[in-house]
């Protein structure tokens, strides 16, 4: 059975496969010639629902075959799948007994758009970044080897994985740990935009050369139809990977000891079928190499497979984004992108640099304005921020745009390589604060708290597209670490000053709104909210409710902050990330080294992992962040506090 591709419905009239598809015995259940009905069915679900609620549509479409192929050949959950990132884990909810719930994946109450352990049995592992199921697998399998039972394991990972090192830190320790586990490869040439480097290089050669295996195999029956020919299989192994494959060329997969099995066609069922079967019956580790095509069954995303990785509602017909709000303001990103460009045009030390990300960053703006300035190291963050710091010894003035979560990655780096050295590097941080579809894994919650106690970082969050403009001038001129945090989507459409800012005093805040009984300091996107909440205030109090941007979360404006808190009779501190070690610690530990015991009301994200919502609105209401929320609890502190100001608290001693 070659392509089930097209998109071919079944006659109104006659009920879908899919619909009955309640566990994955239902789909051993169904005939070899029901299967490419019900991939053509997967599909038309697929594009209907993102197109409904966004999501990652280009993945998913080209793994259908894929998926069906390994629910016929293993049996979930007591088998075990883990999926790289699992943002192509939509087709397994689908065949796993959550159609109903699909239908509002990334919503309130759906779905989550990638896997998680909450959600079902039957996954495994939970993850939503990339480099992951190769290692989480491997601990599985030495895990089943210890107590001595016989599942299978299956680590299905995309080609942009082996460009992370944790990869090939796994695949290094495969047949020192265990002697059965089965790894897909699958090769679609795409992280989120093109795969770069050599590994891709390599895919690409190993997937275009179908005679490799042929070779392989011809030797493999002609040794094992000699006398005692298990015994001399064995020595022709071993005799080729001495000589250094003199006779016939070996993998890179089989260097590692892991037996390679490819080029596949992922969306032939029967080959797919009858190659995972091979893999599980065989007693040794080996990696399957199944070659797919991204956006497969949607023509568009098949155009623009970037794109289409990951995007909001579409229509499903053109394949267009539902169009934003007529003068809707840029995204941040991209203000970010266009200042760079132009700073990038006056001084040919500034490079971008990105982690296999310049769309989602804004980055693909450098890219097309001065590509001898941009590099796309792939989904290598650790790489990204220690090459930056290599740059940046020799006089370069390197820009690392990463998203705040995937940041995480390379906290080392950021450490070790660049705050010991003081280099100046500049992090440019996108998506801090929430991404509300994808939920715990993609928001950027804890970068104030993770990089507060790192010497020498300089943290800067904008209240607006001016001040990021700012930020980004004055990360560059400044002859260290420094790092811009900014929140996804739109910026505020905020006219520009009449007296453009070229860079910011470092440690210096902004008072936006004066008066002293009570000051709100607010890092970023949250001094929006901090005025509307002094606006509330004052009119439900009569008291004089002062706002201050802090524009920097390290260092502070102590001068500013103690001479506040002196006479005030509450400090309130919003901040868009974790409150745990972040922007209103850093508040709450200034007064109290200063011996101030103004109270200070910490009003930030909850220590805990925050899931994911139809809205960044609906998650704040449901953490205590909404505006009616914060007052109420703003008003229940000044409360409970006695009249006494700052100016009575303890003395210094």
């Amino acid at each position: 059975m070659s392509d089930s591709a097209s998109l071919s419905p079944a006659s109104p009239a006659a009920p879908r496969l899919l619909d009955a598809i309640r566990s994955p015995d239902d789909v051993k259940g169904l005939s070899a010639t029901q299967l490419p009905q019900l991939a053509a069915e997967i599909r038309e679900e697929l594009i209907r629902v993102t197109a409904r609620n966004g999501g990652h549509v280009g993945p998913n479409l080209g793994v259908v075959e894929l998926t069906i192929a390994l629910h016929r050949v293993f049996s979930t959950p007591r088998d075990k799948f883990v999926f790289d990132v699992a943002h192509q884990g939509y087709v397994h909810k689908l065949l796993t007994g959550r159609l109903a719930q699909f239908q509002k994946v990334r919503q309130t109450g759906g779905a989550s758009g990638f896997l998680t352990r909450d959600e079902s049995p039957h996954d495994a592992f939970g993850a939503g970044h990339a480099g992951t199921a190769l290692s989480a697998a491997l601990g599985m399998a030495v895990a089943r080897d210890l107590s001595g039972t016989d599942e299978h394991v299956v680590a299905l990972c995309g080609d942009a994985a082996f460009t992370c090192g944790i990869t090939l830190e796994a695949l290094n320790n495969v047949v020192a740990s265990t002697r059965r586990l089965v790894v897909i490869l699958n090769d679609n040439e795409w992280s989120i935009a093109r795969n770069v480097g050599a590994i891709a290089k390599y895919l690409n050669k190993l997937s275009t050369n179908r005679t490799y295996n042929k070779v392989h195999h011809d030797l493999e029956r002609f040794f094992r139809g000699l006398p005692g020919g298990d015994e001399m299989h064995g020595l022709w192994m071993k005799w080729k990977r001495e000589t250094k494959d003199f006779f016939v060329g070996s993998s890179l997969f089989e260097k590692f000891g892991l037996r390679y099995i490819g080029p596949i066609d992922g969306h032939n069922l029967d080959e797919l079928v009858k190659n995972l079967e091979f893999a599980r019956d065989t007693d040794t580790p080996v990696i399957l190499h199944v070659v797919t095509e991204k956006g497969r069954g949607l023509e568009a995303a098949r155009a623009q497979p970037e794109k289409f990785h990951g995007l909001g509602a579409f229509d499903p017909v053109t394949g267009e984004s539902k169009a934003s709000a007529p003068g809707s303001p840029p995204a941040y990103q991209d203000v970010f992108g266009h200042e760079l460009v132009r700073l990038a045009r006056a001084d040919s030390r500034i490079v971008g640099i990105t982690g296999a990300m310049p769309s989602g960053t804004g980055l693909n703006h450098l890219a097309a304005a001065l590509p001898k300035q941009f590099f796309d190291v792939g989904i290598a963050e650790e790489h990204a921020v220690l090459f930056a710091a290599g740059l940046a010894t020799q006089g370069i003035r390197p820009v690392v745009a990463i998203y705040s979560t995937f940041l995480q990655r390379a906290y080392d780096n950021i450490l070790h390589d660049v705050a010991l050295q003081n280099l100046p590097v500049t992090f440019c941080m996108d998506r801090a604060g929430l991404s509300a579809n994808d939920g715990p894994t993609h928001h950027g919650l804890f970068d104030v708290a993770y990089l507060r106690c790192v010497p020498r970082a300089v943290i800067m969050a904008p209240k607006d597209e001016h001040e990021l403009q700012a930020m980004l001038r004055t990360a560059l001129a400044h002859d260290g670490p420094a790092f811009i945090r900014y929140p996804r989507g739109s910026a505020t459409g905020t006219p520009p000053p009449a007296a453009p800012v070229d860079t910011f005093e470092l440690g210096r805040a902004e008072i936006v709104r004066p008066g002293a009984d009570v000051q709100i300091w607010a890092l970023g996107c949250m001094v929006a909210d901090a005025l509307a909440l002094a606006a509330s205030l004052a009119a439900e109090t009569g008291l004089a409710v002062g706002v201050v941007n802090a524009r920097f979360a390290k260092p502070l404006d102590q001068d500013l902050l103690l001479a506040q808190a002196r006479e005030a009779r509450l400090v309130v501190t919003l901040e868009d990330a974790v409150v745990t070690g972040g922007f209103g610690s850093a508040v709450l530990e200034t007064l109290a080294e200063a011996r101030i015991a103004t109270p200070v009301e910490r009003i930030g994200w909850p220590d805990t992992f925050v899931g994911h919502a139809s809205s960044v609105a609906e998650l704040r209401a449901a953490h205590g962040l909404a505006p009616a929320q914060m007052l109420a609890r703003v008003r229940a502190r000044l409360a409970a506090n006695t009249p006494a100001r700052g100016s009575d608290a303890l003395q210094p001693a």
